[in-house]
C-alpha cells in the first residue's frame, strides 16, 4: 500500500540519490593534480596535445577513479573531451561511484557537453551509479528535461530497472516535483515508449504514484497514455 508516510519520505530518498553520489574534483584534490588531470580542468588543450605525445597515459585514474575525462566533463571543458577523445580516451569508464561522463553530464544538466559526448559516440546505454541505474533514470529523476530528449535520442534504454525496482518514468513521478519540467520528462518518455505499466516494489503504477502525490497534469499525461 502507499501512504501518505511513504510520500513523505521520499525526498528524503531523493537527499540521497544520484546528484548527491557524484563526486565532483574538490579544491584540495586541483591542487594536488598534475599531468593530464590539470590541464583536463583548465582546458589546456596544448598540454594535453604535448602530454599524450610524450606518452601520458589518457586514462589515468585520480584518488576517486576519475580520468581525465571525467575531469573535463566536471569543469565541462568540451574542447579537451574532443582531445583526449582523439588521443584515445575511453568516454565509458566509470569512475568510484560508477559514474561515466554521460551520466556526469546529465546530472549536471549540462546539455552542450552531453552532446558533446555523444557527437563523440559515448553511450546512453550503460549501466551506472550505485542505485544500477542509467543517465537517463537521473536526468528523470532532477527534472532535466532537455537531457532527457538526448539520451532518447541516444537510444537511452526507456525501462531500465534499477535497483529501487524504479524506472525513469516511476523516478520522474515519485522523486520529481510535479512542475512543468518533470511533466515535459513524463511527456517525453511517454511519447518514446516508456512503459505507464511497469510498477515500483508495492505495484504501484507510475499513474497510482502520481494521484497519490495530487500531480494533476501528471496524472492527465498517464490516463492518455493508459487509455485504449
Amino acid at each position: 500500500m502507499w501512504t501518505r508516510r511513504t510520500i513523505i519520505l521520499l525526498p528524503a530518498l531523493a537527499c540521497i540519490g544520484t546528484a548527491q553520489s557524484q563526486v565532483a574534483p574538490s579544491a584540495s584534490e586541483l591542487t594536488q593534480y598534475s599531468g593530464l588531470h590539470t590541464a583536463a580542468h583548465h582546458g589546456d588543450l596544448a598540454q594535453i596535445r604535448k602530454l599524450l605525445a610524450a606518452g601520458a597515459a589518457v586514462d589515468a585514474r585520480d584518488g576517486h577513479g576519475r580520468t581525465p575525462v571525467h575531469v573535463a566533463t566536471f569543469a565541462r571543458q568540451r574542447e579537451a573531451l574532443r582531445t583526449l577523445h582523439q588521443g584515445g580516451a575511453r568516454l565509458e569508464l566509470l569512475e568510484n561511484d560508477r559514474y561515466d561522463a554521460v551520466t556526469i553530464a546529465a546530472v549536471a544538466d549540462d546539455e552542450d557537453t552531453l552532446r558533446t559526448l555523444l557527437a563523440l559516440g559515448a553511450s546512453a546505454k550503460l549501466t551506472t551509479s550505485r542505485w544500477d541505474g542509467t543517465a537517463l533514470i537521473a536526468a528523470a529523476h532532477l527534472g532535466h528535461d532537455g537531457v532527457v530528449r538526448q539520451l532518447i535520442a541516444a537510444g537511452a534504454p526507456l525501462d531500465h530497472v534499477n535497483n529501487l525496482h524504479w524506472t525513469a518514468l516511476i523516478e520522474a513521478v515519485v522523486l520529481g516535483d510535479g512542475g512543468p519540467r518533470h511533466q515535459r520528462v513524463v511527456q517525453d518518455l511517454l511519447a518514446a515508449g516508456a512503459s505507464a505499466r511497469l510498477v515500483d516494489r508495492q505495484g504501484n503504477t507510475p499513474l497510482a504514484l502520481a494521484r497519490a502525490r495530487g500531480y494533476t497534469a501528471m496524472v492527465a499525461l498517464l490516463e492518455r497514455a493508459a487509455a485504449p
